[in-house]
């Protein structure tokens, strides 16, 4: 007798079984020896395992993140997440219960001594609730981070529309009683003086836009705005619109200066409003916001979608684009959802020195950030994207653009989980956008299959593309007919050649022609062939004495040379000579090209 109580098997624990239940479902049914209910709970969740490996890792990041926004996905994970809890739950109680049957049946030899009598041990049972504890806390957070992202995702606060409720704060503001407007006066004037233009009759009714059909070149506005919180502004000081061709996968972004005035105006009543003005905005386009924001008679839509409105016709009617969506992100936003991105890393081509950086508590503050790789906070890279003092607009453009291109490349989906609840929360109380929420799965897709590498960057600034006023107030006069071409001829010009001309163009040296060779029209045609490239030269009827050249003649005056390194390569290139330094002060431009007969013949290209 005793030696067959010796023989009896050793009890299994039932807390091992629920907790290797916890670890995947039917290891605790294998563990207390019940192999079949083992395999009865294990097989499903091994087959939608085997299901969802196969679909997730298929994709890349972006890929993911536009399968997770298709409608009725995130409903789904969260339906999907119940059950599974539900089931993990059922199946550690079950080997919980199996296992106490099991040892309860062993102890009574196989109930051949009667009824098995189970027997649950308190310390077993506070165990099992631990276990359940644990698992009903993952799936929550899987729950909390799926209703944060249903909820952002929803929000018609973020999700501009018609029927946007009328408590949504478009720009809260910091700034007790200040304005909330924008104004087309220098920053600290209290109010704008322009004149409203006159009433053009009644509201105009509402238009709905034909999504996009993913087909069609895509063209979106990104609208950065500026609110100080001591100084009450409102002003849509970053336009960038950026246009993506689906076939191609090719993208360009197109920049306007915020101090652009007599802008266009699309055919209409905004355009007859403005008649005096010969059909275009008197004022820089960063007021034009608030300008149409109250004018039903002037823009369809409601004063939540007016303003918007009014700026994608305006910069429509200028590019000749269609303009589909906008997004708007305010600047204190950004910086918080750069920062919940982990920050972002920038190649600094050009120091950026500002003594006069406006800083939050109104007062003007030194920043320097030195040339090279620069890991940048929002904070941080907010300041290089907007400093403007010992610069212009070509080069702040261009830095803006380089931290959207810099974010987008950098984006890690497995960084950025952690964060989801903090960036959701940001996004939806800085980012405004009429990209309807059936579109974003296809949108994320489009994205993800461009390559930012080979983004094409405009910024449609002095010189090359308009002429500015710099008193009483900085203006920029854009030059329509080249603004349009180069849109037009954004997917057509080889990178290489842009990138040329925007280097060129930046230093802007001021050049003279000089005909030499008797040929006539030779400098006129040379004038041409530098403009193609992004140069603006004269050509002088003055006769040059060549007698003492041998071939063309480059001469740089007055120490240019330190600030048109690229225009001397460039030219030392095209005509195969050397440049020579000279200092004439009664010489009014930086270069004088002297030709001979031995200077090429070079012409533009007929297609420019």
């Amino acid at each position: 007798m005793q030696r067959s109580q010796e023989s009896r098997p050793r009890a299994k624990s039932p807390f091992v079984a629920a907790f290797l239940s916890l670890l995947f479902p039917g290891l605790g049914h294998a563990y207390a020896g019940a192999y079949q209910r083992a395999l009865g709970f294990a097989a499903p969740p091994i087959l939608v395992a085997a299901l969802l490996a196969g679909v997730v890792l298929r994709m890349d990041g972006a890929h993911l993140i536009g399968f997770l926004l298709t409608t009725g996905v995130l409903p789904g994970i969260f339906v999907f997440n119940l059950l599974l809890l539900v089931y993990r739950l059922v199946a550690i109680v079950d080997a919980y219960r199996v296992t106490v049957w099991l040892n309860a049946l062993s102890a009574n030899a196989g109930g051949r001594l009667g009824r098995p009598r189970l027997v649950f041990n308190p310390v077993s049972l506070g165990g099992l609730f631990a276990v359940v504890l644990v698992m009903s806390g993952a799936h929550v957070v899987v729950a909390r981070y799926d209703v944060i992202a249903i909820s952002a995702l929803s929000d018609p606060c973020v999700f501009i529309t018609d029927q946007t409720p009328a408590n949504c704060d478009e720009t809260p503001s910091s700034s007790p009683g200040g304005s909330l407007e924008p104004t087309d006066e220098p920053i600290g004037s209290p109010t704008p003086t322009a004149t409203p233009p006159p009433i053009q009759g009644s509201a105009l009714p509402d238009v709905t836009i034909p999504p996009w059909n993913g087909t069609e070149r895509l063209n979106i506005l990104l609208i950065g705005t500026d609110q100080r919180p001591n100084e009450g502004t409102y002003n849509t000081d970053t336009l960038i619109v950026v246009s993506i061709d689906p076939t191609t996968k090719q993208v360009a972004m197109f920049s306007l200066p915020r101090d652009s005035t007599d802008v266009p105006l699309p055919p209409g009543p905004l355009r007859n409003a403005y008649a005096s003005y010969g059909g275009v905005y008197p004022n820089k386009i960063n007021s034009l916001f608030t300008t149409v924001r109250g004018r039903p008679d002037l823009v369809p839509g409601t004063s939540r979608t007016r303003g918007y409105n009014g700026l994608k016709e305006v910069l429509g009617n200028l590019y000749n684009l269609d303009i589909k969506y906008f997004v708007e992100v305010n600047f204190e936003g950004f910086k918080k959802v750069v920062d919940d991105l982990g920050g972002v890393t920038i190649n600094v081509q050009v120091p950026v020195q500002d003594d006069g950086y406006p800083s939050d508590t109104g007062r003007s503050s030194r920043v320097y950030i030195p040339a090279g790789i620069q890991h940048m906070t929002g904070a941080q890279a907010l300041v290089y994207a907007r400093s403007r003092h010992k610069s212009d607009d070509f080069d702040r453009g261009a830095r803006q653009q380089r931290v959207l291109t810099s974010l987008r490349e950098q984006a890690d989906v497995t960084a950025i989980i952690p964060r989801i609840p903090q960036l959701l929360a940001d996004v939806k109380t800085t980012v405004r956008t009429d990209i309807p929420q059936d579109q974003l799965a296809r949108l994320a897709g489009l994205a993800s299959s461009v390559d930012s590498k080979n983004i094409r960057s405009y910024v449609f600034s002095y010189p090359r593309y308009g002429t500015q006023v710099l008193s009483p107030i900085y203006k920029f006069l854009p030059d329509v007919t080249k603004i349009r071409t180069a849109v037009a001829n954004a997917f057509k010009v080889d990178p290489q050649l842009e990138d040329t001309r925007a280097a060129l163009a930046e230093e802007n040296p001021s050049i003279w022609i000089l005909n030499g060779s008797g040929r006539q029209g030779q400098a006129t045609n040379l004038v041409q062939y530098l403009a193609y490239y992004g140069l603006s030269a004269s050509a002088p009827t003055t006769k040059p004495n060549t007698s003492a050249l041998s071939g063309t003649q480059i001469v740089v005056y007055n120490g240019a040379e330190t600030r048109l390194t690229d225009s001397i390569a460039f030219l030392e290139s095209t005509f195969d000579t050397k440049v020579v330094l000279k200092s004439d002060p009664a010489i009014p431009v930086d270069v004088v090209i002297t030709t001979t007969r031995r200077t090429p013949t070079l012409t533009p290209p007929p297609s420019s």
